[in-house]
């Protein structure tokens, strides 16, 4: 992560795109899941080593999504994903896919933790600690 920010490069393949080569609507949220996993990944963070070994998992709680240009097939797409807020049990986080100095997508997206009873599960405060200091523009 650079300034509280991890940046997830995607090139974008006939499989995420329509007939007309244009990136179908849900694709975005799926490259928006992988740079999620991502920046987590980059902080030392392991999705299945978390559900294993803590019984916690992040799940998205809602998401708000601004379509401002396509991205067509055999696209580099950037994935900025920013840490907004962090909650005792949830993260807001800010996503903007680019492609050059053009900004695609917009997301703004709660992600909740879950215990493996699905209920939700506050931070070990490790976790958080490590979220908090990756983040540069961080609310408590």
């Amino acid at each position: 992560m650079t300034q509280g920010k991890h940046r997830l490069n995607l090139r974008v393949y006939y499989e995420d795109t329509d007939a007309g080569g244009i990136v179908y609507h849900a694709s975005y949220l799926r490259f928006a899941e992988r740079a999620r996993t991502e920046m987590m990944r980059s902080l030392g963070v392991e999705q299945v080593a978390l559900r294993e070994d803590r019984g916690l998992s992040f799940v998205v709680r809602d998401l708000s999504i601004r379509y401002r240009a396509p991205a067509r097939l055999d696209d580099v797409v950037a994935v900025d994903t920013e840490l907004r807020r962090l909650g005792a049990a949830s993260l807001t986080l800010r996503q903007e896919m680019t492609r050059g100095t053009a900004t695609l997508v917009e997301i703004d997206v709660n992600v909740a933790v879950i215990g493996r009873s699905l209920r939700p599960a506050r931070l070990p405060g490790d976790l958080h600690a490590l979220l908090a200091a990756a983040s540069a523009r961080v609310q408590p």
